[in-house]
């Protein structure tokens, strides 16, 4: 699933958010251009949630 996230702002975020995915057990692909966030591994409420952990505001979309 792909959300946006567009307090997604540098590479800092872009780690944060693939490290926190990564440890939920997922995989993640951020597009710091297009403040996106496509996630596998985990069902979409697991990822919202693993975001805003995180620090981010996602949406789908």
């Amino acid at each position: 699933m792909k959300f946006h996230v567009e307090d997604m702002s540098c590479g800092h975020c872009t780690a944060a958010i693939e490290k926190a995915v990564t440890e939920a057990g997922g995989r993640a692909a951020t597009d710091l251009a297009s403040h996106s966030v496509t996630v596998e591994g985990l069902d979409a409420a697991r990822a919202e949630q693993v975001i805003r952990d995180a620090g981010y505001t996602p949406r789908p979309a």
